[in-house]
């Protein structure tokens, strides 16, 4: 009797404490520096949750080592609900890419929800003889070693979706790392590089002006903004998804009402019609998640990427 009356206490209190979070300020860190992809989805993220709830939640940019630092911080946060993290698809490579992990992306948090996906474009120099997936594979088949992809480091996503495809196609297509996605664009565009694996939001502009070609979108769907371009999987290399993507998380150990209560606002937000055109105009798709899905999601991409890279032997070390 006396551990029901506990275990009935300790429920109420959680509840409690659920109705008035959050009672101050709210720290979200993004593990990047300013003006980057994860930078903004985490500032239109924190306004929208400050009209949402009427209290302050605000920036805390902790870049380093691909996102590991500022995703360490929040795993070692206190499990109040008073910290939080945006973070993207390197959240769950980047462990598997140093030889020493500073967190686990399963076991170290709990998912909020899955945000948003930002497709990449395969996209080709127009001096390229391909004009759709399968002449790409077989002109790499037949030039081994000869086709490059640009990336944008490695271990970047650009870089990772190269290395997928090449795995897929079983080719011998080489990736060029530049130092970020701008020098890496300018690769492709002067012709240094064949190919590239370019984020839809650079990437539509840049096709809709004929300075890069085409092929497929990397997405498991069709991408609003080039609703005429096919997926790779669409264009015969079926099961094949690689896509920039960001979630929102809090330390694991944070009471399930506060997460609970940041799912359902989070959701709500992400699903409005404003967000969804807000980021369909910046080439990306707008999910606003359930946790359990996220935690689907993230365990099968962390599994998905393990492999790749194990496969590749990439690095950021």
């Amino acid at each position: 009797m006396y551990r029901i009356l506990i275990a009935a206490l300790a429920l109420l209190s959680a509840s409690v404490h659920a109705q008035s979070y959050p009672a101050g300020p709210v720290r979200v860190v993004v593990p990047f520096p300013p003006g980057g992809g994860n930078d903004s989805m985490g500032r239109i993220l924190a306004q929208k949750l400050t009209e949402s709830f009427g209290k302050q939640f605000v920036i805390d940019n902790r870049g380093g080592a691909n996102g590991m630092v500022g995703s360490e911080i929040v795993a070692k946060a206190p499990k109040d609900g008073y910290t939080l993290l945006v973070n993207g698809a390197n959240f769950v490579t980047s462990p598997s890419l140093y030889a020493k992990p500073t967190y686990d992306p399963i076991r170290n948090f709990e998912p909020i929800s899955l945000l948003a996906f930002a497709p990449n474009v395969l996209v080709v120099h127009p001096s390229v003889p391909a004009h759709n997936v399968k002449e790409l594979i077989a002109l790499a088949k037949a030039k081994p070693r000869q086709i490059n992809f640009a990336g944008s480091g490695s271990g970047s996503t650009p870089h990772l979706a190269g290395e997928l495809f090449r795995t897929m196609t079983d080719t011998q297509m080489m990736h060029v790392p530049y130092r970020g996605t701008g020098p890496a664009i300018t690769g492709l565009l002067s012709g240094e590089v064949e190919s590239m694996f370019m984020p839809a939001l650079t990437a539509v502009p840049l096709v809709n002006s004929g300075r890069v070609r085409a092929l497929a979108v990397t997405s498991r769907n069709r991408l609003p903004a080039l609703p005429t371009l096919p997926t790779i999987s669409e264009s015969g290399l079926e099961g094949y998804e690689s896509s920039q993507w960001y979630g929102f998380l809090a330390p694991a150990g944070t009471p399930l009402d506060i997460v609970n209560v940041l799912s359902a606002h989070t959701m709500k937000i992400m699903q409005s019609a404003e967000m969804k055109q807000r980021m369909a105009d910046d080439g990306c798709i707008a999910v606003g998640s359930t946790r359990e899905v996220f935690a689907k999601h993230l365990t099968d991409e962390f599994a998905k990427w393990a492999k790749v890279i194990k496969a590749s032997g990439a690095t950021a070390d």
